[in-house]
């Protein structure tokens, strides 16, 4: 049972219409996250603009999944999980990385590894890295731009997550098949 409402376009308010439009032109769909947001257009502005700067940082498909799923992995979000798992699909994503994010088990790529662990580190300290944990993610082939990046996407994950929690946004049909529970 949802607890916040979801928006569709004719029940959203003014400022959220064209959001959700754009919503709606992008995934063929309103996804039930979007609904949600729909109630405050400035936070569904926010995380459209936040998506859009993180899908154009440095990062590739395999890291922008491995930023995006080992935070939803972490925050334990019972949409985001699937809905990623269903977008790492799209993007061609090799199955064996999703697998391992959404079971929380080492990535076969040394420096997708290194990506995860940075992530998580961001994550579970709160932003207090240590600098032999940057020196060892610098060792691993990236800088200081892709810490910063992360930032950007735990931005972007931190409202969709939290808002998928106090909702309990039901997972959108197409990613149903990916259903995901820590």
């Amino acid at each position: 049972m949802t607890t916040l409402k979801i928006h569709n376009i004719e029940s959203a308010p003014e400022e959220s219409k064209a959001l959700l439009e754009k919503s709606q032109k992008g995934f063929g769909m309103i996804p039930g996250l979007h609904g949600v947001l729909a109630s405050a257009p400035k936070t569904f502005e926010a995380y459209q603009t936040l998506h859009e700067l993180f899908t154009q940082t440095s990062f590739n498909e395999e890291e922008l999944t491995v930023v995006w799923q080992a935070i939803n992995v972490e925050h334990a979000c019972h949409y985001c999980v699937p809905a990623h798992t269903g977008i790492a699909k799209m993007m061609k994503v090799d199955d064996s990385i999703t697998e391992a994010l959404r079971n929380e088990t080492p990535l076969a790529d040394a420096k997708l590894e290194a990506l995860r662990t940075m992530t998580l580190i961001i994550v579970r300290n709160r932003g207090h890295v240590t600098e032999e944990e940057l020196n060892t993610f610098y060792a691993a082939g990236y800088g200081e731009q892709q810490v910063l990046e992360i930032i950007l996407g735990l931005s972007q994950k931190v409202i969709s997550n939290y808002t998928n929690h106090i909702a309990n946004t039901p997972v959108d049909a197409p990613f149903q098949s990916f259903a995901w529970k820590k």
